[in-house]
C-alpha cells in the first residue's frame, strides 16, 4: 500500500482540558449536592429509587443519556461513514421498543411494587429463576460497561493525545463518587445535564462541518454520489448485516432487551411518582432518542463529505474506524481552542451517564436479590451503607473490566452483540412470565438456558469466524486526494496465501446479522419454555396473581359478526389433556372472552345439544334472547371491570393512574 503524508492534527490544549474538566466537576458537584440535601433520608429506598417520587422530565433525560452513550457519539457516525445512512431506520425500532415497554412491561413492574426487576421472576416463578437471571444481568452489565469506558478512552487517546488510563480511571472514580454519595437522584439529574452537553457537542460539530463543506445541500449531494443514502434495502437475507428487516425487526428485539426488561430502565420508571409519569417519561425519552440518532447519522454524512477524497482510515492516519469522529473534530476545530474539549465532554457525557446508570442498577439488584435474602434483618441505616459499598465495588469492577474490552472490535457492534447475547434470553424469560399464564418455573429455567445457549453459540461463532465482506457490504472509500509521501515506490506483489479453513456453519449460522442475536435468544427461550411447561404440567392461570400478568386485548369471538365456531367434542367428551390445558391458557391470554362451552366445542341452543363436527353460524341461528343476554352480560362485566380497577391497590381515580406503594400491599 502507498504511503501518504498525514496532515498535522492539533492535540489537546489548556482550554480543552479546562472545558473537559468542567464536565467532571459539575457531575461530581451534583452528587455532593444530593448527598447534602438528602442526608436526613436514611432508607435504602430513597437511595436506590429516589423515594419513588421522581417526575417524568428528568427521568426522560436520564433514559436518553444513559443509553445514548459514547458508543453512539463515536460509533454511529463511523457506521454511517462506512456503511451508509440506513442506521436512520432505527427510529422505527426505537418507536416500537418504547411502545411495547410503556404498554406491556412497565405496567406490570410498576403495579407489582418491586425495586429489582428480578423480584418479579421470584413472584412469578421461584428463587432459582430469579437468581439465574440476576447473575446473567450482572455479567451483561459489567461487560457492556467495560466497552463504554474503554472504547472512547482509546479513541480519544490515539487521536487527541488524551491519556488513556487517566481517562479510564477518571471516568470510574467520578461515576462511583456521585453514585455513592447521591444515589439515584444524583444519577438522574447528572444524566439530564450530560444529555444537554451531548446535544451541544453534536450541534457544534454539525454547524462547523456544514460550513466547511459548503452547506447541507452539498453534503447531501456528495452523500448520494457516494451511495450513502441507499437506506431502504428490503432484502430478506438474514445474513446481510444491515437491511430494513434486520434493523427494524432485529433492532426492536435488541433494544427491547435493553429497554423493556433492563434494570437500568425499569429502575428509573418505577422511581416515578405514578405510572402515568413513568409512561410519559418513556415517550418523552423517545423524542430524545430520535434527536440523538439524527445528529449522529448526519454527523456521519458530514464526515464522509469532508473526507470523500482522502479517507483517514484507509490512508492509515488512524488505526481504527472508531477514531474517525474524534479525528474529524480535531481536524475541523484546529483553530478554535476549547471546542475540541466540548466534543470530548460530549463523548464522555454519554460514558459517564451509562456507567453511572450501570453502577446504580448493579448495586440495586445485588442488594435486593442477594444481600436482603442473606441478611433480612438489616436496619435501614446499614442497608444504605451496604448499598453505597456496592456502588464502590461495582465501580471498581466496571473500571477494571475496561482493560478486556479492546478484544471486542467495533464498539457499536460489540455493545449490541453483548446486549443480544444476554438481553435476548432475558426478554424471552420476562415475556414467558407476563404473557403466558401456563408457563411454569421448569419451563422458564429450561427456556432461559436454551436461549442463552443459542445466543452465545451464534455470537461467539460470529466473533471467531467473522461474516464475509459480501454480507457486511462496506461502501467504497477513496484516497485519491491524499498526498503521497516522498520516495513512495512501486508496490510489491505479495505471495498469495491460502484462505483459512472455515467450517460449514461459518458462512450460514455464524454469519447471521448481529442484530438478530437477541431475537434468536428470545424466541429460543419462549418456544423452549412453552414446550417444557406443556410436558411438565402447565401452571394454572388462577394460581398466578393478576398483577403479574398483562392482558393485551379483549376478544368476544362468540358475538363477533360473521364468527363461525367449529365444535370438536360432543357430550361426554373427556377432560383436556395437559397439552390441551396449556393451549387453553394460551387462548385465554389477554383475557379472551370466549365461553368455556365455545372453547370445548359445545354450544347449547334451545333446540338441543350441538356437538361433534357441527358448524354453527352464530349470527343467523342463535336466538335473539341469547344476544340480549350477551349484551346484559357485557354491560355488567364492563361495570365490574371498572369497579375492580378502582379497587386495585395503588390506583388513583383522580389521576386515572397507579401510584407507588409497597409490593406486599399489592400481591
Amino acid at each position: 500500500m502507498a504511503n501518504f503524508v498525514a496532515p498535522e492534527i492539533k492535540k489537546f490544549g489548556p482550554w480543552d482540558y479546562v472545558v473537559f474538566a468542567g464536565l467532571f466537576l459539575v457531575s461530581a458537584s451534583i452528587g455532593v449536592f444530593f448527598a447534602i440535601k438528602e442526608r436526613k433520608k436514611k432508607s435504602s429506598k430513597d437511595f436506590l429509587v429516589g423515594g419513588r417520587q421522581m417526575t417524568c422530565g428528568p427521568i426522560a433525560f436520564s433514559l436518553t443519556s444513559s443509553f445514548m452513550s459514547a458508543v453512539t457519539v463515536l460509533g454511529t457516525p463511523s457506521e454511517v461513514y462506512r456503511y451508509g445512512a440506513s442506521f436512520i431506520l432505527f427510529f422505527l425500532s426505537y418507536t416500537l421498543v418504547i411502545f411495547f415497554t410503556a404498554e406491556l412491561f412497565v405496567p406490570v413492574f410498576y403495579r407489582s411494587g418491586i425495586t429489582s426487576t428480578y423480584e418479579y421472576l421470584e413472584l412469578r416463578f421461584n428463587k432459582v429463576v430469579r437468581f439465574a437471571a440476576t447473575l446473567i444481568y450482572i455479567l451483561q452489565t459489567i461487560l457492556y460497561t467495560g466497552i463504554v469506558v474503554y472504547a472512547p478512552s482509546l479513541a480519544l487517546n490515539q487521536v487527541t493525545g488524551f491519556d488513556l488510563w487517566g481517562s479510564v480511571a477518571a471516568t470510574g472514580v467520578v461515576c462511583t463518587f456521585y453514585c455513592t454519595l447521591g444515589g439515584l437522584k444524583a444519577v438522574v439529574w447528572t444524566d439530564a445535564f450530560q444529555m444537554m452537553v451531548m446535544v451541544a457537542g453534536f450541534a457544534t460539530v454539525l454547524i462547523r462541518g456544514s460550513i466547511l463543506n459548503s452547506g447541507p445541500s452539498a453534503i447531501w449531494q456528495r452523500a448520494a454520489e457516494g451511495a450513502r443514502l441507499n437506506i431502504f434495502d428490503f432484502n430478506v437475507d438474514p445474513l446481510r448485516r444491515h437491511t430494513f428487516w434486520t434493523i427494524v425487526i432485529g433492532g426492536t428485539f435488541t433494544w427491547l432487551g435493553i429497554y423493556g426488561v433492563n434494570q437500568s430502565t425499569i429502575q428509573r420508571c418505577i422511581s416515578c411518582k405514578s405510572e402515568k409519569h413513568a409512561k410519559l417519561a418513556l415517550y418523552l425519552n423517545l423524542v430524545g432518542l430520535w434527536i440523538v440518532l439524527v445528529c449522529a447519522v448526519f454527523s456521519g454524512l458530514v464526515m464522509f463529505s469532508h473526507y470523500r477524497d482522502c479517507d483517514p482510515w484507509t490512508a492509515n492516519f488512524i488505526s481504527a474506524p472508531d477514531q474517525l469522529m474524534p479525528y474529524f473534530v480535531m481536524d475541523i476545530f484546529a483553530s478554535m481552542s476549547g471546542v475540541p474539549g466540548l466534543f470530548v465532554a460530549c463523548a464522555f457525557s454519554g460514558t459517564l451517564s451509562t456507567v453511572a446508570a450501570s453502577i446504580n442498577a448493579l448495586a440495586t439488584v445485588t442488594f435486593e436479590d442477594f444481600v436482603k435474602k442473606i441478611f433480612p434483618d438489616l436496619s435501614e441505616k446499614r442497608s444504605t451503607w451496604v448499598s453505597k459499598g456496592l456502588c464502590v465495588l461495582f465501580g471498581a469492577l466496571c473500571t477494571a473490566m475496561a482493560a478486556a474490552a479492546s478484544l471486542l472490535g467495533g464498539i457499536v457492534q460489540a455493545s449490541l452483540t453483548i446486549h443480544g447475547m444476554c438481553g435476548g434470553p432475558m426478554l424471552g424469560l420476562f415475556t414467558l412470565g407476563i404473557l403466558f399464564p401456563c408457563a411454569n418455573w421448569k419451563g422458564a429455567t429450561g427456556g432461559l438456558l436454551a436461549g442463552i445457549a443459542l445466543a452465545f453459540w451464534v455470537a461467539i461463532g460470529s466473533f471467531v469466524y467473522p461474516a464475509p465482506a459480501a454480507k457486511a457490504l462496506p461502501l467504497p472509500l477513496s484516497t485519491a486526494g491524499c498526498a503521497l509521501a516522498n520516495g513512495t515506490g512501486a508496490l510489491g506483489t505479495a505471495a498469495p496465501t491460502a484462505a483459512p479453513h472455515r467450517p460449514l456453519l461459518a458462512d450460514t449460522w455464524y454469519s447471521l446479522s448481529y442484530l438478530y442475536f437477541s431475537a434468536v435468544g428470545c424466541l429460543g427461550c419462549v418456544v423452549t419454555g412453552l414446550l417444557l411447561s406443556i410436558v411438565t404440567g402447565p401452571q394454572r392461570a388462577e394460581d398466578v396473581p393478576p398483577v403479574l400478568l398483562r392482558r393485551l386485548w379483549r376478544w368476544r369471538g362468540a358475538r363477533r359478526s360473521g364468527r363461525r365456531v367449529s365444535g370438536s367434542r360432543g357430550q361426554g367428551a373427556p377432560p383436556e389433556t395437559t397439552a390441551e390445558s396449556c393451549l387453553l391458557h394460551l387462548s385465554r391470554m389477554g383475557d379472551l372472552q370466549l365461553s368455556d362451552r365455545v372453547q370445548r366445542g359445545r354450544l347449547r341452543a334451545p333446540g338441543g345439544d350441538l356437538g361433534g363436527d357441527t358448524t354453527v353460524d352464530l349470527d343467523n341461528n342463535m336466538p335473539q334472547v341469547t344476544a340480549k343476554k350477551a349484551k346484559r352480560e357485557d354491560s355488567f362485566q364492563s361495570k365490574a371491570e371498572n369497579e375492580t380497577q378502582r379497587q386495585l391497590p395503588g390506583y388513583n381515580p383522580e389521576e386515572k393512574s397507579y401510584t407507588n406503594m409497597g409490593m406486599e400491599s399489592r400481591l
